[in-house]
This record gives C-alpha cells, sequence and structure tokens, in this order.
C-alpha cells in the first residue's frame, strides 16, 4: 500500500473520483455571487449532475470560494448554495452544490432525470 491510502488522503484522487454523482453535457445560463467579496459574476455550464456543474466563465471565484447561483434554462431556474472546488484559470470552475430548496431541487432532478434518460 501507498501512503495515500494508509493514511485515507484524498489528495492524490482525481475530481473524477470524487464526485458522487455522474455529470450530463448541459447548458444553462449561470448568475453568480461570491458570498463572502460580493462579486459577481456570470456563466454557462458545460455539464451538470445532481451534486455539482462546471460553468465556463472567464472570471472564476478563488478555490473554495462560497457563493449563491442561479441558474436558469428556458423559463426554468435553479437556486443554489454552492462552494467552488477546482478552478481552471480563464476556464472555468468546478462547484459543489451545498444546498438546494426543494422547488428547485424538483426542477435540478428533473433536468437530470431527462439527460440520464436521453443517453
Amino acid at each position: 500500500m501507498d501512503d495515500r491510502t494508509l493514511k485515507g488522503d484524498a489528495r492524490g484522487m482525481s475530481v473524477r473520483d470524487r464526485r458522487y454523482c455522474i455529470r450530463y453535457p448541459f447548458a444553462a445560463d449561470v448568475e453568480m455571487l461570491d458570498l463572502e467579496s460580493g462579486t459577481k459574476a456570470a456563466g454557462v455550464t458545460s455539464d451538470i449532475s445532481m451534486g455539482g456543474a462546471f460553468i465556463c466563465t472567464s472570471r472564476p471565484f478563488a478555490l473554495n470560494a462560497r457563493m449563491r447561483i442561479t441558474l436558469k434554462r428556458k423559463d426554468q431556474r435553479v437556486e443554489a448554495l454552492a462552494v467552488v472546488r477546482i478552478v481552471k484559470p480563464r476556464i472555468g470552475m468546478g462547484v459543489e452544490f451545498m444546498d438546494v430548496e426543494a422547488p428547485c431541487n424538483n426542477v435540478l432532478f428533473r433536468w437530470v432525470e431527462q439527460l440520464r434518460k436521453s443517453r
């Protein structure tokens, strides 16, 4: 066994290894608010799951930043509290959903379920 296994350390794992939900290609407009600095930004999702999304934006927030996000697609919207888990400068950031309220969670579930069925 290597040290990583012995210590239960996650540093050697890729983001894909740590995900607990399958992500599906999905485009939705995103409005973001950094809860600490008050900085606002916009972007578009490239993929989504029940646990998070990748947001394409030229101005990603800092790693571990807590934010409020609003995803919009057609006449539907999902609002959530999220945390930045990975940053790719000038490309975007991977976020984990921390809290999605019940009505929005139903919309998110429908989006993901439609994507799962269309595979």
